[in-house]
């Protein structure tokens, strides 16, 4: 016999059960309100719980909801669309145009009308958003507009929840009228771009991309009466839901097999910390100042004095798992713990956490019957006073297992909800007699406005007596004005992180490095720590097992995983429109940020910005470093707010940075030209991005050839965009030398170096440039001269020198002389060598850096160095030595370093 399904908590119950096992929900309790998911009776109009109308059905005349649209007209962001991760849901009724040849229109408008009430039931309560309606199905976003980090077990929570009302709906279709009515669903989770399309007299909500369509065939794909899912969607439901594997399928229009399955009720999984504890914890590291004030509190409880406290931090810092221990470590004690949780959806499901709290006061199992249930409840309650005998009807009726023998008196819900809180304070206090206990109350920022209220309750009951409740919640989606002891937990530090990551992965050397690059990625977030290596695991770069994991593939550019996206972007999205705004421009800059810089580009003035700022600070989204001067406190917020934004207004956003640092910082371009040649590649400027690619591998020089080279290498790659012309070849010729020039200290072959050379050579005879020809071949030669071919190295020297005198610029003579003296002396010539070092030097410039950028050092004291080299192979030993402290006094004063390397 099939069990009963749970449609608060999904959790799959004995057929014979009265209520959920898992949550205390009541089962088989008819239709419930789409507000606030209490259940009516048949033909009731108004909600007894919020007043809501039962009767009144939107009309899909717009796929967006009325109270979205004036919030996406308002919103920048939903206007000129956006990146988000979500998940879609489409429904499809199998064989609607057989239906319609049985039926008339007008009852097949009537079935239709049924059919979309039940799906916008069942997605509302899960705070889903149906855009669009078809005439035989729908599409249903979740996470988009409304954010959560929990989209893909929502979007199946919903589907699970309409396929139970439709099957209902189905079989009176089949009693009284004899029809078949069957509805399949697809589901697939990822990246889309949503946003509003339309003016204010059409306005839809919608999304597009690859993600929607394969949820689209998804549901093609799915078999009468079932929900099928992709392996993004059960990846990220694994274990809160059960999951049929239907092995891979070759669908149209996608390129590769896609793995498919079956969704269904059943899961054993409720919360992050039980999946987390389902795969293995990691390390418990790092807490243990927060231990210790925790079993404090609780030896306080113990002896009498009750105490209240709140775990207070952010998503993923670890507040479940600290819980987690300081509970274990009470049971072990022998101390009564009760425990429950605020589930994300918990505003549709009211009283979820206070029902879970009282059947774990009772003991109430899940296989207990009404009677055996309603007996614990009369027990443990009598057993603590009589006084309770006559509030047992009503509790009675309150966890769902009324005795008909004796109903609950009828009295309007504000004065039940009284009572029973009433009820929860009096347990609290009475129960203290018999032993201390450890109630545990967690994620209380997802409470529901009627259980807040029975908490409220229980935290006045604590004082005086043997209890420890502890709460954790979110500082920034809840306040507690009651809590007066917080623990405020904070990002593990470095040393923590990477114990627990060294743990996990094992110490194979492939892995040198890795748990530092994680922890400054994760920004010591315990559970960012560990999706980030399970996405490592998942992209096949880690193989091996807990503990002795081999790094196999490189980790620079390791996908975000679709876990950290959601919980980020889902309280990025919480902030005000304007915030969201400032964020997301203030990513584009970079993870530091100036205050100045950011006000030219979010076009806000002095005191918006600065209001926006404040907030952000507060929210700990950034954090200022000093005046004017901001940082991003997690580096993943970054990403995630870059990622959001569409291709188009981030590049505009991108060239404001580039022209905004131009003009504040005029004195520093050459230091900045790395940034701003990266602000213009993004900007979709190649011709600019190479220009300043140019200038930061200039500027970069000697000092750092290794960065010297990328930036050369990267202003090749821009060029390509770049349309044919004199500005082009200039810049390749350029790179030309330039490449060579670093390259031939870090070894660039000898096919990449002709390549190079006769690349250069034309593009300098084509734009009748002999001076760049001449340093050419000079950069040319010492390569050679560098990899043994000196007397090809001295034939180009010549060459170059021949070129040089043509220019009369002294700095390149000059230059050209030093690599003739050079490999002269290589070959043995030594008075060639000193004649050509003598020639030089006869025409001593008056300024030392005259010459090209692109040959480094100082060709003067080159020289000088040079000419102290060889006289001491010709006799003259006092002279060489005068001319050796010469060259270091000129290198030391001008900083020249590699001539002092040379020298000594």
């Amino acid at each position: 016999m099939p069990g009963q399904i749970c449609a608060s908590c999904r959790h799959d119950n004995p057929a014979d059960s009265r209520f959920c096992g898992e949550c205390g929900s009541r089962l088989g309790a008819g239709p419930s309100c789409p507000g606030c998911g209490t259940p009516y009776a048949a033909g009731q109009r108004f909600c007894n719980e919020c007043g809501r109308s039962l009767t009144a059905q939107p009309a899909p005349a717009s796929y967006t909801p009325p109270h979205l649209a004036q919030k996406i007209l308002t919103s920048r962001s939903a206007m000129v669309g956006e990146r988000k991760q979500v998940t879609v849901l489409f429904t499809d009724i199998k064989g609607f145009t057989r239906l319609a040849q049985e039926v008339g229109i007008e009852e097949l408008h009537r079935i239709m009308d049924d059919f979309f009430a039940l799906a916008l039931q069942s997605v509302s309560r899960y705070e889903g958003t149906i855009n669009q309606y078809a005439g035989d199905g729908i599409m249903a976003l979740f996470g988009a507009p409304i954010a959560h980090e929990d989209h893909a077990s929502r979007a199946c929570f919903a589907a699970l929840h309409l396929a139970e009302a439709l099957d209902r709906y189905a079989r009176d279709l089949r009693r009284d009228k004899g029809l078949s009515f069957t509805v399949r669903m697809g589901v697939n989770s990822g990246e889309v771009v949503v946003g509003a399309i339309g003016d204010d007299l059409r306005l839809d909500y919608t999304a597009a991309g690859n993600t929607v369509i394969l949820a689209r065939r998804m549901e093609e794909l799915a078999d009468p009466g079932s929900i099928f899912v992709t392996s993004e969607t059960a990846a990220l439901v694994e274990g809160y839901v059960g999951l049929d594997d239907l092995g891979h399928f070759n669908i149209r229009d996608v390129p590769r097999p896609v793995h498919a399955y079956k969704l269904s009720a059943g899961g054993d999984v409720r919360t992050k910390l039980q999946r987390a504890r389902a795969r293995g914890f990691s390390r418990f590291v790092g807490r243990e100042a927060e231990v210790e004030d925790l079993e404090s509190a609780l030896e306080r409880a113990v002896e009498g004095s009750g105490q209240v406290v709140g775990v207070v931090g952010e998503p993923g810092v670890g507040k479940s798992r600290l819980c987690y221990e300081v509970v274990q470590r009470a049971r072990a004690r022998g101390l009564k713990i009760i425990e429950a949780q605020a589930i994300p959806h918990g505003k549709a499901v009211p009283f979820a956490p206070v029902l879970e709290l009282l059947r774990g006061y009772f003991g109430i199992a899940d296989l207990d019957d009404p009677v055996a249930a309603r007996q614990k409840i009369a027990g443990s309650l009598l057993l603590l006073g009589e006084r309770f005998r006559e509030v047992l009807p009503l509790v009675f009726d309150f966890l769902g297992v009324p005795d008909p023998n004796l109903p609950a008196p009828h009295a309007p819900g504000e004065v039940r909800h009284r009572q029973l809180s009433g009820v929860l304070g009096q347990l609290v206090r009475a129960r203290s007699d018999r032993g201390p206990a450890v109630v545990l109350l967690e994620d209380v920022h997802w409470l529901d406005p009627g259980s807040e209220t029975f908490i409220e309750q229980l935290v006045d009951a604590v004082p005086g007596t043997r209890t420890l409740l502890l709460v954790n919640f979110r500082p920034d989606l809840y306040s507690a004005p009651w809590l007066r002891h917080q623990v405020q937990l904070r990002p593990l530090g470095p040393e923590a992180i990477v114990q627990m990551l060294i743990d996990r992965l094992g110490n194979d050397p492939s892995l040198d490095g890795l748990p530092e690059h994680i922890q400054v990625r994760s920004g010591g977030n315990p559970f960012f720590a560990e999706e980030l290596v399970q996405a490592l695991v998942d992209s096949e770069a880690l193989v091996g097992s807990w503990g002795s994991y081999k790094l196999v593939a490189p980790v620079d550019h390791t996908a975000l995983p679709a876990t950290v996206q959601a919980v980020l972007s889902a309280r990025i999205d919480r902030l005000e429109e304007r915030e969201r705004w400032v964020l997301r421009a203030a990513s584009v800059i970079g993870r530091k940020f100036s205050e100045s810089v950011l006000r030219n580009i979010c076009d806000l003035d002095d005191h918006e910005l600065a209001s926006s700022l404040d907030i952000l600070r507060r929210a700990e989204f950034v954090h200022e470093r000093g005046p004017g001067d901001f940082s991003f406190r997690h580096r993943l917020t970054q990403e995630v707010a870059y990622r959001s934004q569409l291709t188009e207004p981030r590049a505009r956003l991108h060239a404001a940075a580039a022209r905004t640092i131009e003009d504040l910082e005029p004195d520093r371009l050459d230091e900045l030209a790395a940034l701003l040649a990266y602000h213009w590649t993004e900007a979709g400027e190649p011709a600019l991005a190479a220009r300043w690619q140019t200038r930061a591998a200039a500027w970069a020089g000697v000092n750092d050839p290794e960065a010297s080279l990328r930036h050369w290498w990267a202003a090749r790659e821009q060029m390509s965009a770049i349309p044919e012309g004199q500005e082009r070849d200039r810049l390749a010729l350029d790179s030309c030398v330039g490449i060579l020039n670093s390259g031939s200290r870090l070894g660039v072959s000898v096919e990449q170096s002709a390549q190079l050379l006769e690349e250069g050579r034309l593009l300098a005879e084509r734009l009748g440039d002999t001076r760049s020809l001449a340093q050419l071949l000079l950069v040319y030669a010492r390569a050679r001269g560098q990899a043994g071919a000196v007397e090809e190295a001295l034939e180009h020297s010549l060459a170059a020198a021949t070129l040089a005198e043509q220019t009369g610029l002294r700095g390149l003579r000059m230059a050209a002389a030093v690599n003739l003296s050079i490999w002269h002396w290589q070959m043995g010539r030594l008075d060639e060598s000193v004649q050509a070092a003598d020639s030089a030097l006869v025409r001593v410039p008056s300024d030392l850096r005259i010459g090209s950028e692109h040959l480094g050092s100082s060709p003067y004291i080159w020289q000088v160095m040079q000419r102290g080299r060889v006289l001491p192979w010709l006799g003259r030993f006092a002279e060489a030595e005068r001319e050796l402290d010469r060259a270091v006094g000129l290198a030391t004063e001008h900083e020249e370093m590699e001539i002092l390397c040379w020298a000594h």
